[in-house]
């Protein structure tokens, strides 16, 4: 019989979900965790992360996180523009989650009767069904829990995927975000020597492709749904209208920008769900890189620009040593300056004339 539910969330897919495998009462037998902790853990938006342990100090865990989607109209520009976002939790990116190797995440999603799209999460750090997409498709009014264990250390992409086009289409309207999975006994150098960070910020690097209308002025839609026939011609030309860190042009500078201070040592995780991605800190460098995201590998050292590949999240070590406002930008120039993708940092402290210093100010050149 064919129902509603694919009406709503398309043949295929129901299809694909009709094809999973069942849990039987074997199966479950043999994966019983109530002995296992649980922890609750409330995301918070980014760049900031929710508290949590660089070393584990105890067992695993079971880490019951709760996303709710959003579909909301977005501002992404200093001129008003607006995109029909998509959104985890209502922020773009999605929260960042933090776990250790081992622990259990189990997350449940929340799609509202106000939404008017299905949506679903895949976990790039998951193992199976489609990273949990095939398991957590939901309409509209909908809510499903998913839990899957951490099995690999690294930082990690997750994204909505719900079928065909609507893959690209949900991602570069926003649904995407980043969960880390941190060795029990934290980070390690290429030597094994434990590496600490006083503080993370997660910055989330969004593509996005908004319809202009005949004159060239940029469009705006009541819907996501209303916006899809328009944006699709845009995307298949692989062409963004604007490169952006955390949701829009300037959402990571003035009041917005993130601070540090001298000597405090920073974590960057930096994701692109869609196009590949290269971070530069202006003034400062990579210390600590693992570019691919995966701690399980040594980290490379003192880069002055790494790459992310589309699809995937990587993190970057480093201690400030001056103070004054730092860059963070995609270095291609381009996609920075003109649509947006550029960042702050606001460091405080003394500085260091021996790592700097004006020996004489501009003036005029002497005649002889």
């Amino acid at each position: 019989m064919f129902t509603r539910r694919q009406a709503l969330m398309g043949v295929a897919t129901a299809g694909l979900l009709a094809a999973m495998p069942r849990m039987t009462a074997a199966t479950a037998a043999e994966i019983d965790l109530s002995a296992l902790p649980r922890q609750r853990v409330a995301l918070v938006a980014p760049p900031f992360v929710h508290a949590h342990e660089q070393v584990a100090t105890s067992g695993p865990r079971i880490i019951e996180y709760t996303m709710t989607i959003e579909e909301k109209t977005v501002v992404i520009d200093d001129e008003g523009t607006t995109l029909q976002g998509m959104t985890f939790n209502g922020s773009i990116p999605g929260p960042m989650m933090v776990v250790h190797q081992g622990d259990y995440v189990e997350l449940t999603l929340v799609n509202p009767e106000t939404n008017s799209l299905p949506h679903n999460i895949d976990f790039h750090a998951a193992t199976g069904g489609l990273g949990g997409g095939a398991l957590t498709l939901i309409n509209p009014g909908e809510q499903t829990t998913l839990r899957f264990k951490a099995t690999r250390t690294g930082t990690f992409v997750y994204h909505c995927a719900p079928e065909g086009a609507m893959i690209p289409w949900h991602v570069v309207s926003g649904m995407s975000g980043t969960i880390m999975v941190l060795p029990r006994d934290g980070l390690k150098d290429e030597t094994g020597r434990p590496l600490h960070y006083d503080k993370v910020f997660y910055v989330g690097e969004n593509d996005f492709y908004v319809p202009r209308d005949e004159e060239g002025n940029f469009k705006s839609y009541e819907s996501p749904g209303e916006a899809y026939a328009d944006t699709l011609p845009v995307m298949r030309g692989l062409i963004p209208t604007h490169v952006v860190f955390n949701g829009a042009k300037g959402a990571l500078t003035g009041d917005n920008a993130m601070t540090s201070k001298v000597g405090e040592t920073v974590l960057i995780v930096h994701s692109q769900a869609n196009r590949d991605t290269r971070p530069h800190l202006i003034g400062g460098h990579g210390d600590y890189v693992w570019e691919e995201g995966k701690f399980d590998n040594p980290p490379r050292k003192d880069l002055e620009t790494w790459f992310i590949r589309g699809g995937s999240a990587g993190a970057a070590l480093y201690t400030f040593l001056q103070p004054g406002i730092y860059a963070y930008v995609n270095h291609n120039l381009i996609e920075a300056v003109e649509l947006g993708a550029t960042a702050h940092f606001v460091v405080e402290g003394e500085w260091n004339e021996d790592l700097m210093k004006q020996v004489a100010a501009p003036g005029p050149i002497p005649l002889n």
